[in-house]
């Protein structure tokens, strides 16, 4: 059997030390935010042979027009969405002259501004569901957990659990932020939609070990230290996680290197928040639990 537990200072270690570089990133560089968040311009374009490549259309944009935070995303019918950071007409139209020198046959279907009050409306709801959903996720566990207060309160869970979540959660936009800064990555809704994908895998695997662990516990007897039931809990649930992990990283692989650009970063950010997540679950969230522990039977 593993000494899962026995490890604790070092991943402590490793945890701090990667959360601690993760805001430190944040706060000197942050995130590098896209049209979603900070408005622009949407525009539409249909072409009358077959599309261009995405990366032909790019690079002719930026040469000619200089245009900040673009993205482009080939659509249905030879359409083309591009969107950038611009609401000035000017721009707009220096962007369309540019197209329509290169591909005269193309037509312009639609122009659409995303106001960027609207914008940071976004931002703020996307950070208050990622706010909700963490403390709601808290506020179950303790829950589901409430019969089990020997020898760890239920809450504690809970607390547990929140905190390995924060811990993927500053990793992976840390890491981003970090990208956003020296290859210009930025993020959008997608980013949040991959945020809050994570939470929930993450406090899956959380619980998975939790529960083990709460069964462990109803059948061991008082004499059995409660760091050796979580250590006999995560030796036991220990390969279903990475197993379960593995399938995922692998498929988010493929997609990360296979897929569109639209979904690239997409699927980066859940490949970081999957790993640590899996990383947390087994190294964190019930360490917290035992340190909890050790802590309470010290002052006693």
């Amino acid at each position: 059997m593993l000494n899962i537990i026995g490890k604790t200072k070092y991943t402590y270690i490793f945890s701090i030390t990667l959360t601690a570089l993760s805001v430190i990133s944040l706060a000197v560089w942050g995130l590098k935010p896209d049209i979603d968040f900070t408005g622009g311009t949407l525009m539409k374009i249909k072409f009358a042979e077959n599309i261009p490549a995405n990366q032909e259309i790019a690079d002719m944009l930026l040469e000619k027009v200089k245009l900040n935070s673009l993205a482009i995303q080939a659509s249905d019918n030879n359409s083309m969405m591009i969107r950038y950071a611009s609401e000035d007409d000017k721009i707009n139209e220096e962007a369309w002259n540019a197209i329509k020198e290169k591909y005269p046959t193309a037509t312009q279907l639609s122009v659409d501004f995303i106001n960027s009050t609207v914008s940071k409306e976004l931002k703020s709801k996307s950070f208050n569901a990622i706010a909700l959903a963490i403390a709601v996720i808290m506020a179950y566990i303790a829950w589901a957990f409430r019969k089990v207060s020997y020898p760890v309160q239920s809450w504690k869970y809970g607390l547990g659990a929140v905190i390995a979540l924060v811990h993927d959660i500053l990793i992976t936009t840390g890491v981003f932020s970090v990208l956003g800064h020296f290859f210009g990555i930025e993020i959008g809704i997608s980013f949040i939609a991959a945020l809050l994908t994570i939470l929930g895998f993450s406090v899956h695997d959380t619980i998975v070990v939790y529960d083990r662990t709460r069964e462990n516990l109803l059948k061991s007897s008082r004499k059995e230290l409660f760091p050796e039931v979580v250590n006999k809990s995560l030796n036991e649930t220990l390969v279903r996680s990475i197993n379960t992990s593995l399938t995922v990283i692998i498929t988010l692989l493929a997609i990360y290197i296979f897929g569109g650009a639209s979904i690239k970063y997409f699927a980066l950010a859940l490949l970081v928040g999957v790993t640590f997540g899996t990383y947390s679950s087994i190294f964190v969230a019930s360490a917290l639990l035992v340190t909890s522990y050790n802590l309470t039977i010290n002052k006693k």
